[in-house]
């Protein structure tokens, strides 16, 4: 059955949108698709960088305030509508470019996620030798500066002061920046393809190919697998974490708060973009997983729970691995800080440097690397299949014949595959860089989610979107969420946005190489090549619109999508009361427009609201 982003709902003649089979479905997908490599790498990383136990204040209140009801919103729009992201805003013709700038920084993600499963999968397959590559020297990628980690002569090195070794690089070290990624000395020099890496690359692409060709019904099935086996591995990490030695020291650095670091903008936007990272906000995911509930489905429900499971496995991981770098620390006599790495390092060098102390390695490291690979590969294809369906959506009938899908699915998979070319040759990691820190960047997910709140709170009206809302979910939720997509999320996604262009710093590659300018003139039309669609759409919009300004205005605010059949393509419409209904179509029919002039009375004229009124006889 196609996807097809339908223009007259429940109509006889109209091929209706996929529709997942199951309720728990929905959840399952989106669990598996934002609960990934950032929650084990990156959250606690950032959290013991950023002053331990200190950070979750500013991270917890940027849940509260940006990621959970940004969150609610995009899987709200997707339901409301029953189109993916490339046509849900239609709803607001005047930002449909959101749709656009979300869908480039969705394939700009999986270019170069993909990549990073595919050093996953190299240290996957590398950990099955008799003997871990990376615990030995001698092998061709080393140098004469190479040392055992572990070694006696290192241990007693350390106890009298590591003189012997502060010019030597560690075995983990050179296997990863020598033997895997074959590092140049800079993004001038692209050097050699990795050719061990290009297979993995190429392997990782054909499981995401399958995972996704049959639609999202087979889609569906597949994330059961994905996204609580690798949940189950990381409980089993972290039972094996906090019974070794040393182990409490780890949890104690990793929670030990630092108030002080409170008074630093640097720790507020590290929060900031780790949960609009991690909620894989922005990027048309959430939307079009929206999209496939029927219209009467409880969303919010799922986006509580699956926002307390994203916070909660980022939490739970920083046990797993601090507990592990703390046994790390102690057995080689030296501090926490010295161990624990930044970023992809904090999986492909701090661990595997544990692996190596740990009774069979081999095992773990296999428990460990598969774990990373299928907590990636989740959110690898559901980013897919949301880039599948904006094509789909746009060209439904097309669509519609047999194999067309599968076809353009492989030449999509493709094109990325060839993009991922760049990031596998020896300075393929600058490259990957580039992507990671303005591709798919924080402030423009920030600028994105301005523009969404804005869009629906005072284009489209607070006051409609909230009523349908209540209808969806079938009661009023919290109307915290209503006054935030309205005033508190703007104001804070503007804030930071501003804020994060100010206190901006140099590219740079672990601090030490710094980018040429060439470089950094690319990275910043890569974030702009996302961002600058919803201006130019918006300013096309109007050019083509008719009629003096005001008319152009009204035209290009007014919604395009007639909702008085909305609730007819649900199965369970059959069951509503037609009384209930009918006061649904008549509320549908007004759609008023809210414009700047009309904001108080958004608020505080409720008596003279058609919309308030319909709605407190559906809900009272």
């Amino acid at each position: 059955m196609s996807k097809v982003c339908e223009t007259e709902k429940g109509l006889k003649g109209e091929t209706k949108r996929d529709t997942w089979a199951k309720k728990v479905d929905f959840a399952f997908s989106i669990a598996g698709g934002f609960v990934g490599l950032g929650n084990i790498w990156r959250f606690p990383y950032l959290c013991f960088k950023n002053g331990g136990g200190a950070f979750l204040v500013p991270y917890i209140l940027f849940v509260v305030l940006g990621s959970l009801p940004v969150f609610f919103l995009e899987v709200s729009v997707g339901q409301y509508s029953r189109c993916g992201a490339i046509n849900a805003w239609k709803i607001v013709p005047v930002v449909k470019g959101i749709g656009i700038a979300v869908n480039i920084i969705n394939y700009y993600l999986n270019v170069y996620y993909s990549v990073i499963l595919a050093w996953a999968l190299r240290y996957f397959f590398a950990s099955m030798a008799s003997e871990l590559p990376w615990s030995t020297c001698g092998n061709l990628w080393n140098s004469n500066s190479c040392y055992v980690f572990g070694a006696k002569e290192f241990v007693e090195n350390n106890l009298t002061g590591i003189t012997a070794n502060e010019s030597r690089i560690s075995s983990v070290v050179e296997y990863w920046e020598r033997g895997v990624l074959g590092r140049s000395k800079g993004i001038e020099v692209a050097g050699n393809i990795q050719w061990e890496l290009l297979l993995c690359l190429f392997l990782t692409w054909l499981v995401v190919y399958f995972c996704i060709w049959r639609g999202i019904g087979w889609t569906s099935k597949v994330v059961y697998f994905t996204a609580t086996f690798p949940l189950l591995m990381l409980l089993v990490l972290l039972v094996r974490g906090v019974t070794l030695d040393g182990a409490m020291d780890g949890v104690v650095y990793y929670l030990k708060p630092d108030l002080e670091r409170l008074k630093d903008v640097q720790v507020w936007l590290d929060a900031a973009a780790q949960v609009f990272y991690s909620y894989a906000l922005c990027k048309g995911m959430l939307t079009t997983m929206g999209s496939y509930n029927k219209y009467r489905y409880n969303s919010y429900r799922d986006c509580i729970i699956l926002s307390v499971l994203n916070s909660g496995v980022s939490f739970i991981s920083g046990f797993a691995i601090f507990a592990v770098l703390g046994f790390m620390a102690k057995e080689q006599g030296v501090h926490i800080e010295d161990v624990a790495e930044s970023g992809p390092g904090l999986a492909f060098i701090a661990y595997p440097k544990a692996l190596t102390l740990l009774p069979m390695p081999q095992f773990w490291g296999c428990l460990f690397f598969f774990m990373l690979f299928l907590l990636g590969l989740d959110s690898e294809f559901v980013g897919q299949e949301t880039l599948m369906s904006a094509f789909v959506d746009l060209r439904p009938k097309f669509f519609r014949k047999p194999w067309r899908k599968e076809i353009a699915l492989a030449a999509l998979c493709l094109t990325q595959f060839l993009c991922g070319i760049s990031m596998v040759t020896q300075g393929g990691v600058y490259v990957l860089n580039i992507f990671d820190r303005y591709a798919s960047s924080g402030w423009c997910m920030l600028f994105i989610s301005f523009f969404q709140c804005v869009a629906v709170s005072w284009i489209f009206g607070i006051n409609k979107f909230w009523n349908r809302v209540c209808e969806m979910v079938g009661y009023r939720p919290f109307p915290y969420i209503k006054y935030s997509w309205s005033v508190l999320t703007p104001i804070a996604t503007s804030v930071l946005f501003v804020t994060s262009i100010i206190y901006h710093k140099a590219l740079t590659y672990n601090k030490t190489y710094y980018y040429p300018d060439w470089s950094v003139a690319i990275a910043w039309m890569l974030a702009m090549s996302s961002m600058m669609w919803i201006p130019l759409y918006a300013i096309y919009r109007f050019a083509i619109a008719k009629g003096n300004w005001r008319e152009r205005l009204t035209e290009i605010t007014t919604s395009e999508y007639d909702d008085s059949t909305r609730v007819l393509d649900d199965d369970e419409s059959t069951t509503t009361d037609s009384e209930e209904i009918r006061l649904s179509e008549k509320a549908g029919s007004e759609s008023p427009n809210f414009t700047g002039l009309d904001v108080a009375s958004m608020y505080f004229d409720h008596d003279n609201d058609p919309e308030k009124a319909e709605s407190q006889k559906l809900f009272r």
